[in-house]
């Protein structure tokens, strides 16, 4: 019976929670400035109107993921200083610790589910290509439906006031909420068994994941129209760096030369079709900031899942519950200590549209995330990242085709581009399995003499 450790590892998360409680009221006493208010974390940020808001609030943030990561810290060290696992292994605690640190070891059932993009021939590539490029636009542009409806429009009550929602982090909290839901049930409804990765290797995707999502939203504050286009469509270089710098990845030269054919041609697309657009006027040094941390967060999140999922094997739904497991911690601290969860769920007591539309855009982006991690899984983040950037033409060719906008030539030759580009990528990487199978074709010939 291991009653000490395990009495030790309960204290620590109990006194984490004393200090967030303590550290929460002191970083309010320190706004208020003595003076007593009803407000919460947030609002008080909000309402300081401080040109350097944004560091207390990222600050704010990245306390209450801390908030998580720091007791599993604590715990991970403890565990093995005092070799923890290796002396007990029955009782809900250490096999909780075991399957968090170091994984476990199951017998595998079903593979049916997995796909292997090496043994797919042409026409089965452009299909699968086509299920995950009409998957991803159908959820994510519902998606950005309804979310453009909870952010910009009044709700109203049943009194007939009408009130604006805020806080975009409960909505994260709800997407992020249902999607582990949605995929902790189909796991354990088909009793999927296999290796697993230890369960705190999804957590850096989730962290970059969020972190990614923040500075994007905030950098519209800080830079003109002209560079959000620049940042978004040379993402897939950046990303493509990324997986070559840090995880060893190995690209062809077709594959950098699309990169470069499509973020021209995107760039080309998004200013042909810019007209009219508003955004900030200027571009500041920390809207760049911003920017540059958003794409290497978000070149980290799909290389490191790409990686999982090469290491590990898993499948996507593995990776979708684990990923949002620890997306729905992150969040759902940072808004206890914030105050911003409760004020959420007040405004959806009082408004059951707002309930309405939360389900309906937190269903569509569950079927994204479905649709992103089997597309990383089978076909690898760099093509992930050309889907999501074309993703970017579809929307506004969608939006010229509603609100009857203009897209000047060079936007059209900018579409050009990308869709030669995706054309070259696809043909020179089937060209270049065939050679590879001749030349093993070739190879077994002259053994076989």
């Amino acid at each position: 019976m291991a009653v000490v450790p395990d009495i030790i590892i309960c204290a620590i998360i109990v006194g984490t929670l004393g200090i967030i409680h303590i550290t929460t009221n002191f970083i309010r006493n320190i706004i208020l400035g003595g003076f007593d208010s009803d407000l919460t974390l947030s609002q008080l940020i909000d309402q300081s109107n401080n040109e350097y808001g944004w560091i207390l609030k990222i600050l704010v943030n990245l306390f209450g993921y801390s908030c998580v990561i720091v007791p599993g810290l604590i715990i991970f060290q403890y565990t093995k200083r005092t070799h923890y696992l290796d002396k007990y292994s029955s009782g809900l605690i250490p096999k909780a610790v075991k399957f968090c640190f170091s994984g476990i070891e199951f017998d595998y059932i079903d593979s049916s589910h997995l796909s292997k993009a090496a043994n797919n021939t042409v026409v089965k590539d452009c299909a699968l290509v086509s299920f995950c490029f009409v998957g991803l636009m159908g959820s994510y542009l519902t998606w950005g439906l309804l979310q453009e409806r909870i952010m910009t429009q009044p709700y109203i009550n049943s009194e007939g006031k009408h009130k604006f929602f805020k806080d975009s982090q409960f909505l994260v909290f709800s997407n992020r909420a249902l999607a582990f839901g949605i995929a902790a049930a189909y796991l354990f409804s088909k009793k999927m068994s296999r290796h697993r990765a230890p369960l705190y290797k999804y957590s850096y995707a989730s962290l970059a994941n969020i972190m990614s999502t923040w500075f994007q939203y905030e950098a519209l504050k800080f830079v003109n129209f002209p560079t959000q286009v620049l940042a978004k469509s040379c993402k897939i270089i950046p990303v493509m760096l990324m997986g070559k710098v840090v995880f060893r990845a190995k690209y062809e030269f077709y594959e950098y030369f699309s990169a470069v054919l499509i973020s021209l041609g995107m760039i080309l697309f998004l200013m042909g079709s810019a007209t009219g657009a508003q955004g900030s006027s200027i571009t500041t040094i920390t809207g760049v900031l911003f920017l540059t941390l958003y794409m290497a967060f978000d070149s980290f999140t799909s290389n490191w899942q790409g990686d999982l999922f090469k290491t590990y094997s898993m499948s996507s739904i593995e990776m979708m519950c684990g990923v949002n497991l620890f997306s729905t911690l992150f969040t759902a601290a940072s808004l206890s200590i914030q105050g911003g969860f409760m004020e959420s769920l007040d405004f959806a007591t009082e408004h059951m549209e707002f309930v309405f539309h939360c389900v309906i855009l937190s269903i569509s982006s569950a079927v994204g995330q479905l649709f992103i991690f089997y597309t990383i899984a089978t076909f690898g983040p760099v093509v992930f990242t050309i889907i999501m950037t074309v993703r970017q033409a579809v929307a506004i060719i969608q939006s010229c085709i509603v609100y009857d906008h203009h897209i000047s030539n060079v936007g059209m030759f900018g579409v050009t581009i990308v869709f030669f580009a995706i054309f070259l990528r696809v043909y020179s990487q089937q060209r270049l399995k065939a050679i590879k199978k001749r030349a093993e074709a070739a190879k077994l010939r002259i053994t076989a003499t």
